[in-house]
């Protein structure tokens, strides 16, 4: 995978130009700026991105240049990746299970924030970490509905062994905070109240003051054309809601979205491999490559095909669509509306997939080659 040095108006510029017969994944660095700074701008605290969303440099680069100051690592990889292109950010290791060797690592690189679900994982914490300006968040978790899959299911602490590991924190020196994360894509606001109130209720039942409350991701990108990301109201109610559950105590504020940051500023061009009999539609990417996440959390339908005298209109029909592998699983999630006159040679432009695609793209049974294009903007 690399990144081209040459910088094209829009996607149908370069394919207008080139017959790539290889996805291509369009990145617009404007589109990613501006969305850090309607972060920066409305969130009521700190922004810090998560990584594992899309971890290629530029990407990285992009958000600092826009202000973004801190990262939400998860592993030894990210850690000094960050550390290389962005030494003066703040780290936060905010995947709560890790080896000694992992947490070995996070300590040599100043990594200024720890997450915590277990009293087994927090033994090593206070084993392994300097506790002197050194913060660790508890991680809870609520059946809350809301978004398009549960983060609880792998991590995260009941409410009751949350307060007790709280105490645990601040009675070893540590700074005392607490995290959650409300699901993946949640477009509700309301997906965060339920969240916020219950950390109230946990640093009461800990007896402690919390510096700190890390409200996560979940933040939406802009995958259904008739469902825009209300990211203001989610910033407001945050604000709001805070104030409200914790009084005098309100603590600072942090989040870490990755889809919801990232995500716009790509769209991927697939190439139509095949109609066969006039129905099926085949393409050369699909679920093992930057397709990969659409059957957990749905289709996008931000859709455009473009043919040989450009982008396609008229009438639409649904279709169903596979993948290149030999794989029958490797299909899109239902059926996708595509032009009737849709044929083998056209490329299918879907918009919104800056978001695990390059990081979740593989080489199973020989494909997965993706080119990364930059463009001044992703529409004609």
């Amino acid at each position: 995978m690399g990144l081209s040095k040459t910088i094209w108006a829009h996607p149908s510029e370069f394919l207008a130009h080139h017959d790539p017969e290889h996805p291509v994944l369009f990145f617009a660095p404007q589109v990613l700026q501006a969305t850090a700074r309607r972060f920066l701008d409305g969130f009521p605290g700190l922004v810090t991105y998560a990584v594992k969303s899309n971890p290629e440099p530029v990407v990285i680069e992009n958000l600092a240049a826009a202000g973004i100051r801190g990262f939400d690592v998860a592993s030894p990889t990210e850690i000094r990746m960050i550390a290389r292109l962005v030494p003066e950010a703040a780290m936060h290791y905010n995947n709560p299970v890790r080896s000694r060797a992992e947490i070995a690592v996070g300590v040599e690189h100043g990594v200024a924030s720890w997450s915590v679900d277990s009293a087994s994982e927090l033994d090593k914490l206070i084993a392994l970490v300097p506790a002197a300006g050194t913060e660790i968040a508890v991680r809870f978790k609520l059946p809350v509905a809301g978004a398009a899959y549960n983060f609880g299911a792998k991590f995260g602490a009941t409410v009751e062994l949350a307060a007790v590991l709280l105490r645990r924190v601040a009675d070893a020196g540590f700074v005392p905070a607490l995290t959650f994360h409300p699901g993946t894509q949640c477009t509700e606001p309301e997906a965060w109240l339920a969240y916020i109130g219950a950390a109230a209720g946990i640093a009461r039942d800990a007896g402690v003051r919390i510096a700190r409350l890390n409200v996560g991701g979940g933040f939406p990108s802009h995958r259904l054309q008739g469902m825009m990301p209300a990211l203001e109201a989610i910033f407001a109610l945050i604000d709001r809601a805070t104030g409200e559950a914790f009084g005098a105590d309100r603590p600072a504020l942090v989040c870490e979205p990755g889809r919801g940051l990232v995500a716009d500023a790509f769209t991927l061009a697939a190439r139509v491999k095949a109609v066969r009999d006039g129905a099926h539609v085949f393409l050369n990417d699909g679920v093992y490559g930057a397709l990969a996440e659409l059957p957990l959390i749905g289709g996008i339908d931000r859709i455009e095909v473009m043919g040989p005298e450009g982008i396609r209109r008229g009438p639409v029909t649904p279709r169903i669509v596979f993948g290149p592998t030999c794989d029958s699983v490797d299909r899109l999630p239902g059926e996708v509306m595509l032009p009737e006159g849709i044929a083998e040679g056209d490329f299918v432009l879907v918009h919104g997939l800056g978001a695990y695609s390059t990081a979740t793209n593989t080489r199973f049974n020989g494909f997965g080659e993706l080119a990364v294009e930059t463009v001044m903007r992703l529409h004609a």
